[in-house]
């Protein structure tokens, strides 16, 4: 097991690459979408959060670019000169695949965009692609004082199919600015066609350019949001998932935390079932507390999840990924993101310290 960490776009420095060595990970994930332009309600000391209704941000590079093999190995080049491995690039630019989410007009165009995308990192030598096919994206979530000690975290009260997604606006981005209306609502079976299709084109790219696709779990795990299906809401769902289009290059990125949150199943046997079949690219670790469409996210050590005994199930079957920690609550000081994440980091380790004793016994 890897113990890595995740930075967004604006965090892509030396002194985050240190931070990350210093709390002792040997890996990176790395967001590449800059959620944070143009987002008032999301501060970049935290992770993007947008608000109950509102948007996180404006999608697209400005300069209409895709992510070439010179920045891919420029960054992947920076990252390994402070001692660190890059691991997984997690997620898409919404305005380089919105028409792939909503199978609209330049849909094909789109789709050979994304598989120059994977070329490019199998090129770069990067192993992994983090994505989440979603209409909706990551919505409909509030923040409050709720973690111990009063610290600031996020979480859901109630569901968010009041308000539709509105025109120009994709996997909770919005692409235009100009476009009025909404989104008309699909049907989930919709949606898997949709999906279906993007996978079934893109895994033999993916193949050939040796990088795996890790299909992230629907968070919040709703049914719909905003009026729109989700695809993974429960977790017997990532089995459809991986039997669509059997490859290695066809794998998850198991959030923990997420489908502790589903309403059905266990989180326990989730974790088991795919481990076991060596299907997890990279696992997301956060607790919560509740289900949908009632939770708040908590620290590591506090929540409903028993996360020695999921690191435990982990180490059993035989994982050799990455474990970053998703999201903590902000702590009291004055680098709030940077305290939250060296807790997660310290409790992996002492998790991981204390297998090892146990291993020396036998």
């Amino acid at each position: 097991m890897k113990v890595g960490l995740g930075l967004y776009r604006h965090m892509l420095s030396r002194d985050y690459y240190d931070f990350a060595r210093q709390a002792g990970c040997t890996h990176l994930g790395i967001h590449l979408v800059d959620y944070f332009r143009q987002g008032a309600a999301n501060p970049n000391n935290n992770q993007p959060t947008g608000g109950k209704f509102g948007y996180w941000g404006v999608a697209g590079d400005p300069n209409d670019k895709i992510w070439t093999v010179e920045e891919l190995q420029r960054i992947r080049r920076e990252i390994e000169e402070a001692g660190l491995v890059l691991e997984a690039v997690e997620n898409l630019d919404p305005a380089i695949w919105y028409d792939i989410l909503l199978d609209g007009p330049r849909r094909s165009e789109q789709m050979e965009r994304v598989k120059a995308i994977v070329r490019n990192m199998g090129e770069a030598g990067i192993p992994t692609l983090g994505y989440n096919f979603s209409i909706a994206g990551v919505c409909g979530r509030v923040s409050g004082p709720w973690g111990r000690g009063g610290a600031v975290t996020v979480g859901m009260d109630g569901p968010v199919d009041d308000m539709p997604i509105a025109n120009g606006t994709a996997w909770n981005m919005v692409y235009d600015e100009y476009s009025a209306g909404h989104v008309p609502s699909i049907s989930h079976e919709e949606l898997w066609r949709r999906f279906e299709g993007f996978l079934g084109e893109i895994v033999p790219v993916a193949e050939q350019a040796g990088v795996r696709m890790a299909a992230h779990p629907d968070d919040p795990p709703m049914p719909t949001m905003r009026q729109q299906p989700r695809l993974v809401y429960q977790p017997h769902m990532y089995q459809r998932l991986i039997d669509l289009v059997p490859s290695k290059s066809n794998a998850l990125e198991l959030c923990v935390g997420t489908v502790a949150e589903m309403s059905e199943g266990s989180v326990y046997d989730a974790v088991d079932q795919y481990s076991r079949q060596g299907k997890i690219a990279y696992i997301h670790l956060r607790n919560v507390v509740g289900k949908v469409p009632y939770y708040r996210e908590t620290f590591i050590d506090e929540g409903d999840v028993d996360m020695v005994r999921i690191l435990s199930i982990l180490r059993s079957n035989g994982f050799q990924g990455m474990v970053i920690p998703d999201h903590t609550p902000q702590m009291t000081c004055s680098a709030p993101w940077h305290a939250g994440m060296a807790h997660t980091i310290g409790f992996i380790h002492g998790v991981s310290a204390m297998f090892r004793e146990q291993d020396a016994r036998k």
